[in-house]
């Protein structure tokens, strides 16, 4: 488990050289990915990348051998356009926003599955993600207004929303018991609607709105995504406002974190944010090309990944979603490279966590 003590490092440590990329089925030596590089002491180190379904599909012995007695390669399904991640007891969702659909990787079990692709559930434009304590999965469908359920295994539950309810819908966040949303409405230049719709799940119900469009305290300017930490507070992506702002699930403003700027623990083209289960808050930069780790109060404590412009485990050109899972495993997407990084926590043995029930 990743601690906050451990985590007090400097804001300029370098990040180290990344490895040349390697296919789905070869092995990578991540043994120089480590995060902050040698003599520091190792905070995270990269895991994995996920291009496609090939590189979790379990393989059966026959159709190895086949492979290399014929030179039969592995067919996949690859990312065209991932938006965001979602992990949850070691399944991994990740949207996809050219192909309309969401992609469920099963790690311990190597299964592969599409979500969203037939009614009642078919998605149009699939943005952000989220899951509930039970592994239930919500989806941010921008083009039909609504948020989708679907259980663990990706078979439709329920619907809410609507095209009233929201001008551009693009994330959504819910709480552990799945009773509420929080949708994110980024609205636009002659929307009024830049805020957080919040939704009762029996009922379908608006109970109310968090934040108005503006630039002081408690008002938001294109909120990107939404994330409610251990402490059950909201941390709200302030796009417009390059900063990140911190509300009570009821709705009341209580903190502001970073500021524009191009130096590390400000903020650029804040995307995705996440917190793990210490209650620190990663948020992703798409200028940056790379995740961000602060304090609950603001303190930048690590950043992880390196902009780049060829694909290299670790680097990235246009990083979006991001989550941490149970084991606070961190997930980023990257657009540009159609790629999920993975990072696993210095404290967490490799084959530990529920990643680690199927070994590597």
């Amino acid at each position: 488990m990743l601690k906050k003590s451990l985590l007090s490092v400097s804001a300029a440590l370098l990040l180290v050289a990344c490895a040349t990329p390697q296919g789905p089925a070869q092995k990578i030596d991540t043994s120089m990915l480590v995060y902050p590089p040698p003599p520091e002491q190792a905070r995270f180190y990269f895991e994995r990348t996920i291009a496609g379904s090939a590189d979790v599909v379990k393989v059966d012995s026959e159709t190895k051998w086949r492979r290399a007695l014929t030179g039969e390669t592995a067919t996949t399904v690859a990312f065209a356009k991932p938006f965001d991640v979602e992990a949850c007891q070691g399944t991994i969702y990740v949207s996809d926003t050219v192909n309309r659909q969401v992609y469920l990787f099963n790690v311990p079990t190597g299964e592969f599955t599409q979500i969203g692709i037939q009614e009642p559930g078919q998605l149009r434009k699939p943005l952000g993600l989220a899951t509930d304590e039970d592994c239930n999965l919500y989806v941010a469908d921008q083009t039909m207004s609504r948020i989708v359920k679907y259980d663990q295994q990706g078979q439709f539950l329920d619907a809410f929303g609507g095209k009233d309810l929201f001008d551009r819908l693009s994330h959504v966040e819910v709480d552990p018991a799945g009773e509420r949303i929080y949708a994110v409405d980024t609205g636009g230049v002659r929307s009024d609607r830049h805020h957080i719709r919040v939704l009762d799940t029996a009922s379908g119900e608006v109970l109310f709105d968090i934040g108005r469009r503006g630039v002081g305290e408690g008002e938001l300017n294109l909120p990107r995504d939404i994330a409610m930490g251990p402490d059950g507070n909201l941390y709200v992506v302030d796009g417009g406002n390059f900063r990140v702002q911190v509300f009570s699930s009821e709705g009341a403003f209580l903190s502001t974190m970073g500021r524009i700027g191009g130096r590390s623990g400000n903020f650029s083209r804040p995307k995705g944010i996440d917190t793990d289960s210490d209650g620190n808050v990663y948020v992703s930069d798409a200028a940056f090309g790379n995740f961000q780790i602060f304090s609950r109060d603001g303190q930048l404590l690590l950043f992880v990944g390196d902009r780049a412009t060829e694909m290299a485990p670790g680097k990235f050109m246009l990083p979006a979603g991001l989550a941490v899972d149970e084991d606070d495993r961190v997930y980023m997407v990257d657009q540009f490279f159609r790629k999920v990084d993975v990072f696993r926590p210095a404290a967490l043995a490799e084959n530990d966590g529920f990643l680690g029930l199927r070994a590597n």
